[in-house]
């Protein structure tokens, strides 16, 4: 038998690292499955680390990776996991003990963080971090024993059951006669024997997990959305431009924004699904089922969304056909009141089954808009990744003091008495949506011909309706555009600009005025704290 050297035993210890990682995960993820899907390490870690993200590095996510920004912070979570059992498993070549506390240190971390959560209401949420690291590093410590020499070199007292010393590696005698080497037959078999069994657990974890969401996803089936008492009125034909280039005048289910904290998607079953309304100001307290709302009178209307973290001429944006129930007609039947009228609360806090909390103006929400609790999108029942079963939609407030997904728990309260999740992270408690536009084509950097080039884009300015748009190039004068016509306040509306092109360089601009006379401000602020403001330009070369 030959001595393993050094050279060779480090590579082996940092890939026992590996393995002890990837048994830890696999099995938490297996633990999980009999807890929750959100107690698992790394959705816990994540989920605390957005918590923690100053705002202004969750906008420069959001800017750079757009909807894939939670799977870029689960690969960095992996790569920095997968780091850390390098590491491990190296120490552990000389420090066998240490190197397996390591790994059990890490499983409280992932335990700290998933009973923080704010979704978590029982310590079973520990369980599957706690599980995966000392599964993690019992591995570890088994596997270095096979890498370790015969005779102790570990200086990790107990390590070989003496306290030994980095020296010598032996002599030709030793080793002829087999009194010290390595146990590679016993390695080899043991690493190969922990990755088939953490692939397994890790696979199995993971189907058990999926099928959790089965009777979500076969209520979800079985709803048909009733027609509602107060339909949309038809879009007028002049609403909808045929401009190359131009963003859809309604935006499919698929394509429309999502902008959240959820590092998994909530399935919640509708037939289980239960909503409180509580709190400040209520007489009457209201529990409701999907099925209570599915009996009451429902609206369809047409509603323009948007996220407070779109930069000018940014793509979180959407218009879709919703259809709910009025939320002012259900706090009116508890007994609420807006402070207008004497209403002791200002404030109506929206809770997810995630945790989230999303605080919204009572006067807002009671002031007649077409303010609801919607159950159905674009003519089908909300997808779970905009909500389902049921969420709030409020024209003219940016999403994250309106917009609750996964609703289950609505209570009046006021904003001095309590912040939501956002406002706690430096962002405004009342947000009006800014007036706003875009310009969709030409796209910045475009090489058009000269000649006749149609400017195109969309403006907003929710629950006050546009009423102008106008274009400048380069310096000069203001055009104003044709307006689309208007379906109604609460929706984008399109516009479109010919322009005879000329050879060079040249910077398109836009700006809107909205129906109250306000002219969309020129002056450029970040999305923080209450969205951001400017115009839109692009600059393009005409060939």
């Amino acid at each position: 038998m030959k001595i393993l050297s050094r050279g060779i035993r480090l590579p082996l210890a940092a890939l026992s690292g590996l393995l002890a990682g990837f048994a830890a995960l696999a099995v938490a993820e297996l633990v999980s499955a009999a807890v929750r899907p959100e107690s698992g390490p790394v959705i816990a870690v994540g989920g605390a680390s957005i918590d923690r993200t100053p705002p202004a590095v969750k906008d420069w996510a959001i800017r750079h990776f757009g909807t894939n920004d939670k799977l870029v912070l689960q690969l960095g979570i992996l790569a920095v996991l997968a780091l850390l059992a390098l590491v491990l498993g190296v120490l552990a070549l000389r420090l066998r003990r240490t190197g397996a506390a390591g790994v059990l240190l890490f499983g409280v971390v992932g335990a700290l963080a998933a009973t923080g959560r704010p979704d978590s209401t029982s310590l079973a949420d520990a369980l599957p971090s706690v599980a995966g690291a000392v599964a993690g590093a019992g591995l570890l410590y088994f596997l270095i024993g096979r890498l370790t020499l015969r005779g102790g070199t570990s200086t990790d007292p107990g390590a070989n059951g003496v306290e030994g010393s980095p020296g010598e590696e032996g002599s030709a005698a030793e080793v002829a006669d087999g009194s010290l080497g390595w146990d590679r037959r016993g390695f080899v078999i043991a690493a190969g024997a922990a990755a088939a069994a953490s692939s397994g657990a890790g696979l199995l974890g993971r189907s058990l997990n999926d099928s959790r969401g089965q009777g979500a996803v076969a209520s979800r089936a079985k709803v048909t959305l009733p027609r509602p008492a107060s339909p949309a009125r038809p879009i007028p034909s002049g609403a909808i431009l045929h401009t190359a280039g131009i963003s859809p005048f309604v935006t499919p289910n698929a394509d429309f924004y999502r902008v959240d904290t959820a590092l998994v998607i909530p399935k919640v079953d509708a037939t289980s699904w239960r909503m409180k309304i509580h709190g400040k100001g209520v007489g009457r307290p209201l529990t409701l089922t999907f099925q209570d709302l599915l009996e009451r009178r429902l609206i369809e209307r047409d509603i323009t969304l948007t996220c407070v973290s779109n930069e000018v001429g940014g793509p979180y944006v959407g218009n879709a056909r919703w259809i709910g129930v009025p939320l002012a007609d259900l706090l009116k039947e508890a007994g609420v009141r807006p402070p207008s009228r004497g209403g002791p609360a200002d404030q109506l806090v929206a809770r997810s089954v995630d945790g989230m909390t999303i605080g919204s103006p009572v006067e807002d929400i009671m002031d007649g808009r077409d303010a609801m609790l919607a159950l159905g999108m674009n003519g089908e029942p909300l997808p779970f990744v905009h909500g389902f079963p049921v969420r709030m939609v409020v024209p003219g407030l940016y999403g994250y003091v309106s917009a609750c997904k996964w609703l289950q728990d609505l209570e009046l309260t006021t904003f001095d008495a309590y912040d939501s999740y956002w406002v706690k992270r430096s962002w405004a408690r009342k947000a009006p949506i800014k007036t706003e536009s875009r310009i969709d084509t030409p796209k910045p950097f475009a090489r058009p011909k000269p000649g006749t080039v149609m400017i195109a884009g969309a403006a907003w300015a929710q629950h006050r309706g546009i009423e102008r748009v106008e274009v400048r190039v380069d310096d000069g004068a203001w055009t104003p555009a044709d307006l689309a016509a208007e379906d109604t306040a609460d929706t984008w509306r399109q516009w479109s600009l010919p322009w005879k092109a000329t050879s060079g360089a040249h910077t398109l601009t836009v700006r809107a005025t909205d129906r109250t006379g306000r002219v969309q401000t020129e002056q450029r602020t970040q999305t923080i704290p209450d969205g951001a403001s400017g115009w839109h330009s692009v600059v393009i070369t005409v060939d």
